[in-house]
């Protein structure tokens, strides 16, 4: 199934409680899992384990090779993330990475709820997910510090994560 054949993901949230939080972790996890199933996806022990830590509200770090499904976990992140009415930021160091990460997003969470930004390419900027490079995260969290509109983050291509 391509992903243009998926169902999206937008489709998939949960309603939110009664007090405008968002669902419950296991509603989200649900929800996440029905959209795995309905798109003839099966997840892999690793990504099992990351998204259901992920849907719990801890740090993950993922590191599995190349093509072992990391950008699923990534949009299961965003998927929490706009269950909970939060904002989150994909982020890497190549501009074609995140051009080809903000088209996926458009697919599967509505091109209305992802924007990009990559310094010379600023789309929809103030969306609920954004993708960016690097140093566009970097200048935001340098400009803004805490007050930064940023809930959660995946970096992609993050190496040298054990180097003093």
């Amino acid at each position: 199934m391509t992903p243009r054949e998926r169902p999206k993901l937008l489709d998939y949230l949960p309603p939110r409680g009664p007090d405008g939080d968002g669902p419950e972790p296991d509603a989200m996890l649900d929800a996440f899992i029905r959209w795995t199933s309905d798109s003839g996806i099966s997840l892999y022990p690793a990504q099992e384990e990351a998204i259901l830590e992920i849907m719990e509200g801890r740090h993950v770090v993922l590191n599995t090779p190349t093509g072992s499904g990391k950008s699923l976990v990534a949009n299961a992140m965003h998927f929490r993330s706009m269950c909970q009415g939060l904002r989150s930021v994909y982020t890497c160091p190549i501009k074609a990475l995140v051009s080809e990460k903000f088209f996926e997003a458009c697919e599967l969470f509505g091109a209305e709820n992802v924007g990009m930004s990559t310094g010379d390419t600023g789309i929809n900027k103030d969306a609920p997910i954004l993708c960016c490079t690097a140093e566009i995260l970097a200048n935001i969290a340098l400009r803004d510090g805490e007050k930064a509109d940023v809930n959660y983050v995946v970096i992609d291509e993050f190496h040298y994560y054990a180097d003093s």
